[in-house]
């Protein structure tokens, strides 16, 4: 099993910056991908961001530009550098560990952007 402790969500107005962090514990491997989903309410969970042990970054669409992914290998821990930040992104973040095709996710933290 994988643990998964996320942390830095909060409130922010429209323009602003926020960093998550998300510390993974437990049956950790050498090879895996790291990476964060969001859920809107009465929307479907979407990619963000995820980069692999190797560190090829994937983001999607509407975060190009301006959130940037990055991990620590040593720390296990993943970071998420979220700038320019508008309303539409507010959202709960979910942190999510892959290895050899299992996943496992993080409870989220809840990131909410003011107008």
């Amino acid at each position: 099993q994988v643990q998964l402790v996320e942390s830095g969500g909060g409130l922010v107005q429209a323009g602003g910056s926020l960093r998550l962090s998300c510390a993974a514990s437990g049956s950790i491997g050498s090879i895996s991908t790291m990476g964060w989903f969001r859920q809107a309410p009465d929307k479907e969970r979407e990619l963000v961001a995820t980069i692999t042990s190797g560190g090829t970054t994937n983001y999607g669409d509407s975060v190009k530009g301006r959130f940037t992914i990055s991990r620590d290998n040593a720390k296990n821990t993943v970071y998420l550098q979220m700038d320019s930040l508008k309303p539409e992104d507010t959202a709960v973040y979910y942190c999510r560990y892959g290895m050899f095709f299992r996943y496992y996710w993080g409870q989220g933290t809840q990131v909410t952007v003011s107008s």
